[in-house]
């Protein structure tokens, strides 16, 4: 297998940002368009963003996993399938995992739509990016930072604001598909406890490592979460 070369490095690294800047408008496009609605099933609302991804790239989108989960299937890890449809309330979070819209180059996005006008519903959507903010600082004022101490961060940067950070990792190697379960995952593809090696590294095959931040805040007396998750070393 060839060395992937600077050409090659920039080229990936323009990809996975063009597939995040994708997903971030088609989010907006959906919040902007009110496609998330009390009454309408997670799939119902998932068909409607597959038909606005075509209307807008003339191309069908292939989602990978759950795309939408609302009220308590917003409160499961990433990885973890919710057991069947549901239909959306007026006071839910809504979670989108958009995922790589373009291209496949192996970015991800999640954000957070909250219905309603619940005031700790309404500072969680806020708390997720400003935690993902401060997650982001921590990796960059660090240049040997460990997907163990970042992960600490995060832990510790959730519980300052009031919230649980839910799942068992806090972000992944772009382009790996995460595991549901931490028994069948390669620690140091995560930005977990396990991980011990610096983020900043080179993987096996050459290429620099890129890396998903994924801040999972939940409420785990009352029920309720969300989740906001981009790459963290590139924007």
């Amino acid at each position: 297998m060839a060395i992937p070369d600077r050409m090659d490095e920039r080229l990936r690294a323009l990809g996975l940002v063009e597939g995040q800047r994708a997903a971030l408008a088609l989010f907006a496009e959906v919040t902007r368009r009110a496609l998330i609605a009390a009454g309408r099933s997670e799939f119902e609302v998932t068909d409607r963003i597959g038909d606005l991804a075509r209307e807008l790239w003339g191309t069908r989108v292939r989602w990978s996993g759950r795309i939408v989960r609302s009220g308590p299937h917003a409160v499961l890890p990433s990885g973890d399938e919710p057991p069947a449809d549901r239909i959306i309330c007026a006071d839910d979070t809504v979670t989108l995992h958009l995922g790589p819209v373009l291209g496949g180059h192996g970015t991800d996005f999640t954000g957070t739509v909250v219905l309603g006008d619940e005031p700790a519903k309404l500072r969680l959507r806020e708390d997720l990016t400003e935690v993902f903010a401060a997650g982001r600082e921590a990796f960059h004022a660090d240049p040997r930072i460990t997907g163990r101490q970042l992960y600490a961060d995060l832990q510790a940067l959730a519980a300052k604001s009031g919230w649980t950070l839910g799942g068992w990792h806090g972000g992944h190697l772009a382009g790996e598909a995460p595991a549901a379960d931490p028994m069948c995952a390669q620690a140091d593809a995560y930005i977990g406890p396990d991980n011990d090696q610096p983020l900043r590294r080179t993987t096996p095959g050459g290429w620099k490592a890129h890396w998903l931040l994924e801040v999972h805040l939940i409420d785990e007396h009352a029920g309720f979460g969300g989740s906001h998750k981009a790459l963290l070393d590139l924007v």
